[in-house]
């Protein structure tokens, strides 16, 4: 085959959900950080973003990470979350698939028994220790942005529920969290599809009711997410995290689960040193740990540490041409559910 342009990309899943790292042949983004370049894509040119997120090229249920070189001295390389909807800040799981992909393809190089990478990230600086052997990665610790509780027990009335508390935390983006026995459902497979329009729903609401500006990062500004949460019989924090246009997140969520470790630290039920399990709807865990305080725009913050593991698991190579009939991607509710409308 000719291929007049190619993207390269790693195909990689962190528990089971698709974070694949494009390697290669990507366009320039504009900006002197990557906050700007995020910025960018989302307010000026997003059409990378739909090539590498919409059918015919993708599915619903992935996401792609987009590398850069880093724009900042203490940095490896830098990335940006691309989704259906729009770039995204930080993602944990992500951020466990390119450190895998960065050392497994040796684009950085990997020291036995562990190997530091530092991520230049629109959320900030993220330093990943990876657990390295005969050439594997083993497991990723990711040490996040500092988190913090935006606003705790917020009422809203729903034409479904009744009225619900949810929290709202940034743990690299900002996340709507609800308690899942609100909505009368469990977190579980067969309910997978009626979480992901309850999440969607809650979204818009919480969107029209609830405002937020994290204090130093320009565009971070929205809800990104709904994550409901439960509890396990061993204790363990059972999440969800529901994504436009209508999915569920495969994995325990990093950032959902950093936001939630805000909420409890805010709420005095978390203390540094202080270790959870985050577990997923298809049951991969994530451990998360709280390292140290701090302060973010004058909002007691907490410094989460996320630790899980990534898979390569194939390569792949997109064709780019002038000719493409389907360049800007689509999206059909058959597969991504009734809330596809709200990708435009």
């Amino acid at each position: 085959m000719n291929f007049d342009r190619k993207l390269e990309l790693l195909l990689v899943h962190c528990q089971g959900e698709i974070g694949n790292v494009l390697i290669g042949g990507a366009p320039d983004i504009p900006g002197a950080t990557m906050l700007d370049k995020m910025n960018y894509i989302n307010t000026v040119d997003d059409s990378l973003r739909r090539f590498v997120t919409f059918e015919p090229r993708a599915n619903v249920a992935m996401t792609v990470n987009l590398l850069f070189a880093p724009t900042r001295p203490d940095a490896d390389a830098g990335f940006i979350v691309l989704q259906a909807d729009r770039a995204h800040a930080m993602s944990g799981s992500n951020s466990m698939c390119v450190v895998t992909a960065l050392l497994e393809s040796g684009r950085v190089p990997m020291v036995e028994p562990e190997t530091i990478v530092r991520l230049d990230t629109p959320a900030g600086l993220i330093t990943a220790r990876a657990s390295c052997e005969k050439g594997r990665c083993l497991s990723v610790s990711i040490d996040n942005v500092p988190s913090f509780a935006e606003v705790l027990d917020r009422e809203i009335d729903t034409p479904k529920w009744g009225r619900i508390k949810v929290d709202v935390a940034f743990g690299g983006v900002y996340y709507g969290l609800v308690d899942v026995k609100q909505i009368g459902l469990d977190i579980a497979p067969n309910n997978a599809r009626a979480l992901a329009e309850a999440g969607i729903e809650l979204k818009a609401m919480l969107a029209e009711q609830v405002k937020v500006q994290h204090p130093t990062l320009k565009g971070i500004n929205e809800i990104a997410y709904v994550m409901f949460r439960g509890r396990d019989a061993d204790g363990a924090v059972r999440t969800c995290t529901t994504l436009k246009p209508g999915r569920v997140d495969r994995s325990p969520c990093g950032t959902g689960s950093s936001a939630n470790l805000a909420v409890l630290h805010a709420r005095g039920l978390v203390s540094v040193g202080d270790v959870r399990v985050s577990r997923s709807i298809i049951g991969g865990e994530f451990r998360v740990e709280a390292l140290g305080e701090s302060e973010v725009g004058g909002r007691k913050a907490v410094l989460p540490r996320i630790t899980g593991q990534a898979f390569i698991y194939g390569k792949q190579e997109l064709r780019v041409t002038d000719t493409e009939p389907f360049a800007k991607g689509f999206a059909l509710s058959d597969t991504w559910g009734p809330q596809v409308a709200l990708l435009d």
